[in-house]
């Protein structure tokens, strides 16, 4: 996979929206008779967002460049794009257009001080990692947790990577098909903000050569924030896990992320992560005697 059309990604991500908005949704009247487009027609699309039909369909066909935070905005609404989308849409009229973009090129490595503030969360699993899902440092919980992501010796390590190559993760993360999900839609959301990440081009074009599942998420466009939420997981050792997780970015490192995974107290999940701490400690003993 080469670098990007950015004419193409806005092209297939507006025309894949309008198909999901049907008349009905939009408030627009539906006559009678088949219509031989799915969802929004371009000249509904420019009326509910109050463009003119031309200018909705030069932009559509790729031009973003000088379109006003007004119209796309008013794009987004008659899109009915959610926050994520909406994001998205900014990201590639950016990319589009001459001014500065955001860093292209995740960090793959965290601060002396931030790796003191992982070690000092020992209850809990945590981790950094970047926008394209490298973990970048981890606390002991945290290795122990995600051993089998780790086991492998390609680094820096990669959760999506693992998810879609590795058939260990099928049996690792109990809801597979939505994590499943979940990563690519989150990594297509960078692709929006760090179009010319050489490393995540790379990565796109690794899991799209060996994974035909990940090649049809690709192809949805879709795009998702996975800020908090549950986690279930099959660990190796502790066996099943159902874990809450926070995603928090770390203003002081750009492009960077804290995980942070917990379980209510008094649970059979917190009492697992008591045992998976136990082995951790003795592992690391073990290994570094």
């Amino acid at each position: 996979m080469g670098h990007p059309d950015p004419r193409a990604e806005v092209r297939e991500f507006l025309s894949s929206r309008r198909a999901r908005v049907t008349p009905e949704q939009a408030g627009l009247p539906a006559y009678g008779g088949k219509r031989r487009v799915k969802g929004l027609r371009r000249e509904e699309v420019a009326l509910l967002a109050g463009v003119s039909v031309d200018y909705y369909v030069r932009m559509e066909r790729g031009h973003l460049a000088g379109a006003s935070e007004g119209v796309l905005d008013a794009v987004g609404r008659a899109l009915r794009l959610d926050e994520a989308e909406r994001e998205h849409l900014f990201a590639l009229a950016r990319a589009a257009g001459p001014g500065p973009r955001r860093r292209s090129t995740p960090p793959t490595a965290v601060r002396p001080v931030v790796q003191q503030v992982l070690d000092a969360i020992t209850d809990a699993p945590a981790w950094v990692r970047n926008g394209r899902h490298d973990l970048v440092a981890v606390n002991q919980l945290g290795s122990a947790l995600y051993s089998p992501v780790l086991a492998d010796p390609v680094r820096p390590a990669n959760t999506t990577r693992f998810l879609y190559l590795d058939p260990a993760a099928k049996e690792f993360f109990v809801d597979w098909d939505r994590v499943a999900d979940d990563a690519a839609a989150m990594l297509r959301l960078e692709a929006g903000c760090a179009s010319h990440d050489r490393r995540l081009i790379e990565l796109v074009g690794e899991l799209s050569t060996r994974s035909e599942v990940f090649r049809t998420r690709w192809a949805s466009h879709d795009v998702r924030y996975h800020r908090s939420g549950r986690k279930r997981l099959n660990h190796p050792v502790v066996g099943r896990l159902d874990l809450d997780f926070e995603s928090m970015e770390l203003p002081s490192e750009p492009g960077l992320t804290l995980n942070v995974y917990t379980a209510a107290p008094g649970t059979p999940t917190a009492d697992g992560l008591k045992v998976l701490a136990s082995w951790a400690a003795t592992r690391d003993l073990a290994q570094n005697p």
